[in-house]
């Protein structure tokens, strides 16, 4: 009988050491990890408890735009991160109705909870716009709970604006 001579057999890796070699999809390698420091350690997934737990913001800025057909509120952080925020539309007027000091109030007011149970307290009032809900904006912030610090009017006023039209021949 012939003797069979065999290929000598090629080594063949285990599966553990294979898995270990490679890392894995989502883990970054160490280069990155240097690299990304700060930005994977927020990447990593949130308990439910920190989930739950939310950001106490004591003081902010309200920004109240009045115009002549809508009033609009937004109440930001100092920073400008926007919390809560409402406007006649979305109070549920329409037409007309929008540009009233009552849609203002009812605008004001709805904002305002909304940032009091995020944890505010005080607030900077930031004012633009001629319009009605204005004024009665600024009072209901200011009946809602919150501290009222600085009540800032920012409309702005033209100085001397643009030409005027060529004057009417009669």
């Amino acid at each position: 009988m012939a003797e069979e001579t065999k290929a000598p057999e090629a080594p063949v890796a285990e599966p553990e050491t294979a898995e270990k070699a490679a890392p894995a999809a989502n883990e970054p390698s160490e280069a990155m990890k240097i690299v990304m420091g700060d930005v994977l350690q927020a990447q990593a997934p949130v308990s439910e408890d920190a989930k739950k737990r939310r950001k106490s913001i004591p003081a902010g800025v309200a920004h109240i735009n009045a115009s002549f057909n809508n009033t609009q509120c937004c109440i930001t952080d100092v920073r400008g991160n926007v919390l809560a925020w409402s406007s006649a539309g979305k109070a549920g007027f329409k037409g007309s109705r929008k540009s009233t000091a009552f849609a203002g109030t009812l605008v004001a007011q709805e904002c305002a909870k909304a940032a009091i149970a995020k944890g505010m307290h005080e607030v900077e009032i930031l004012v633009q716009g001629v319009g009605s809900g204005r004024e009665s904006a600024i009072r209901a912030i200011a009946n809602s709970g919150m501290a009222v610090s600085v009540i800032r009017d920012i409309t702005p006023v033209p100085h001397n604006g643009c030409r005027q039209r060529k004057r009417r021949r009669v």
